[in-house]
């Protein structure tokens, strides 16, 4: 057993965090105050190789395993959750499905273009009727000779609005419900599909989530991703792999808030001497570092397994929801610790608090992610 990343993983780590410091970093805070998603830097991040990690270079990517890719995505989200958030919905939820299901024309129509970062890609499951029953949705795709015609909208969709691609999750037959859905590839300009209402929210701010709507959209058969019926096969499993992506984000907020909470704790002085010799803080500060580093172990152990061609979705379960539960208690103690200050928007740590509350929502609830592990405990037991 090695608990030690080789060569290629650290200097992967030392590339991403060099560039997030650089590049990202300076204008996090400005662009989360505006609202504004910046594709830009996603360019910068591709000009990198970071927006295809995992994918193989024929397909346009860099060749690399899952846990490079959730090394990124930590190392990114340390600075900025919302640019963090941005390449997991690209790679896990957009890029994923397509490698794993697309036909070899949808990989290099698709798949090649998202790999190299010249198209951002997002993935359109949730309605408003529909969060963690995703099988309760209602948008529709009827067959009409060579295309179908999809009816109805999506909402809470990250990258939604600049991105290229989307791979969308509707109902062939409504009566059969998870059975009935099936996933298609839908392009940005398609006739009949439009971005709805862009949501105002409390984190990752300078990341875009809007409403999908499709009304009357003609898809080409040759862009139905798998079979008919097959769709809500495809998307649980997209998510087992996209929990991941989360739980490296969240690891990246936690450590981005200790970072932040432990420089103030030596720099501010109380009673003639800096806080972080109080005890009360020394604690902190060592329970903070403890959980941090347990999330960072289950999170790289489930990358691992992805990549080493491993069951993965409990450990991903696992991962997910213990690194945002860790992330927000990081931050709500790095708010602490920086007292009144940590309360102020000119000060980055109630920044992290506010995007560290969304990794227990996204990608299944946490409460989701409990039922997932106690019935992979309850069956191994059968």
């Amino acid at each position: 057993m090695d608990f030690v990343l080789d060569k290629e993983h650290e200097q992967l780590r030392a590339l991403v965090r060099e560039f997030a410091e650089r590049e990202l970093a300076p204008g996090a805070a400005e662009r989360d105050e505006a609202e504004r998603f910046d594709r830009a830097l996603f360019d910068k991040m591709a000009d990198l190789g970071l927006t295809g990690i995992p994918w193989p270079e024929a397909y346009g990517g860099a060749g690399m395993d899952y846990l490079a890719y959730v090394i990124a995505v930590e190392e990114i989200s340390r600075v900025d959750a919302s640019m963090g958030v941005c390449l997991s919905a690209h790679t896990s939820l957009a890029g994923w499905p397509i490698y794993k299901f697309g036909t070899e024309a949808q990989k290099q129509k698709y798949l090649r273009p998202m790999a190299e970062g010249r198209w951002l890609g997002a993935y359109g499951l949730t309605e408003p009727g529909s969060g963690s029953d995703a099988a309760g949705m209602r948008t529709t795709a009827r067959r009409e000779g060579d295309h179908y015609v999809l009816n109805g909208s999506k909402v809470f969709i990250t990258n939604g609005g600049p991105a290229d691609v989307y791979v969308v999750f509707a109902l062939t037959d409504p009566e059969k419900r998870a059975h009935g859905v099936t996933a298609f590839i839908v392009e940005k300009g398609m006739p009949g599909f439009s971005i709805g209402k862009k949501e105002k929210k409390m984190g990752i701010r300078a990341s875009t989530t809007v409403e999908l709507v499709f009304d009357n959209c003609r898809v080409p058969v040759e862009n139905r991703l798998g079979d008919e019926g097959f769709g809500f096969k495809i998307a649980m499993m997209t998510l087992d792999g996209g929990r991941n992506g989360i739980a490296a984000q969240a690891v990246g907020i936690a450590q981005g808030a200790f970072d932040h909470a432990r420089d103030y704790a030596l720099s501010r002085r109380q009673f003639g001497k800096p806080i972080a010799e109080q005890q009360a803080i020394q604690f902190k500060l060592a329970d903070m570092v403890t959980q941090i580093e347990a999330a960072r172990l289950l999170t790289y152990k489930a990358a691992w397994l992805e990549s080493q061609g491993l069951p993965y979705g409990q450990a991903s379960a696992m991962s997910k929801v213990f690194a945002s539960d860790t992330a927000m208690r990081v931050t709500t103690e790095a708010v602490q610790i920086f007292g009144g200050y940590g309360y102020i928007r000119e000060y980055p740590v109630e920044r992290y608090m506010r995007d560290a509350k969304i990794t227990q929502i996204y990608e299944g609830t946490n409460e989701i992610q409990r039922l997932v592990i106690a019935r992979g405990i309850l069956q191994a037991q059968r």
